[in-house]
């Protein structure tokens, strides 16, 4: 294993998504290591792309896309889950790749039980959800535990304190890996996912880049019929 060059996430941000394919995604080290193979994103590219956070100008929200390639961006949605990008391009330029599905290699008993603590407790109907919800999490395939942007970040503990790490440093708790040993994974390209207040190009832009038909998809290949082998 070998990190991530970070000098293939400093060019174009398309290309760096489908290096980012088959990439490691990494967490902690020996034993207890969380490791997963990268088996689909998204790219989200300039201050044009009107499904991108940086649209508005840089905030302090998306300060860090706007910051060195290989630089965690991570943010929270609908007030719970959090997401994984990856800074692409030059400083400056404000680009990222969403993390939207791993494939877990090593660490599953962790991964598992980062997914079962972030569930948290309750009272009444509430616990007696959280409980549904622990029940399936305990059974779940382990190619479904980070088989999503939020539950990739939930299976390998990423929060917002993670935010502007960097990927690329191989003292990061949190980084990118590369290996030579694994055979080139094919790749179909579609529309993003969940951005249906962007207008269109934007809407239609084939910027999710994926693994065709792989189990660990964020959702299920038959619902996808807009995925083109590429």
């Amino acid at each position: 294993m070998a990190m991530f060059p970070r000098d293939l996430l400093a060019g174009d941000t398309e290309t760096a998504a489908r290096r980012l394919i088959g990439a490691r995604l990494v967490r902690g080290s020996g034993p207890e290591a969380r490791t997963g193979r990268i088996v689909e994103v998204e790219a989200y590219i300039g201050l044009e792309d009107l499904a991108s956070h940086a649209r508005t100008g840089r905030t302090k929200r998306n300060a860090v896309m706007f910051g060195p390639p290989g630089a965690a961006y991570v943010y929270l949605v609908y007030g719970m889950h959090n997401c994984l990008n990856v800074v692409t391009e030059a400083e400056g330029r404000p680009a990222a790749v969403l993390i939207r599905a791993v494939e877990p290699i090593a660490g599953v008993d962790e991964m598992r039980a980062s997914r079962l603590g972030v569930l948290g407790g309750g009272s009444g109907r509430r616990e007696t959800a959280a409980e549904l919800s622990r029940r399936r999490v305990e059974t779940l395939p382990k190619a479904r535990l980070a088989a999503g942007p939020g539950l990739v970040c939930a299976a390998f503990s990423i929060d917002r304190r993670d935010d502007g790490r960097d990927l690329c440093d191989p003292a990061s708790p949190i980084r990118l890996e590369i290996t030579d040993e694994d055979e080139q994974l094919p790749i179909a390209v579609g529309p993003r996912i969940g951005i249906d207040y962007a207008p269109e190009p934007w809407l239609s832009r084939p910027w999710r880049f994926f693994v065709p038909g792989h189990a660990s998809l964020s959702i299920a290949e038959a619902r996808d019929r807009r995925g083109q082998a590429s």
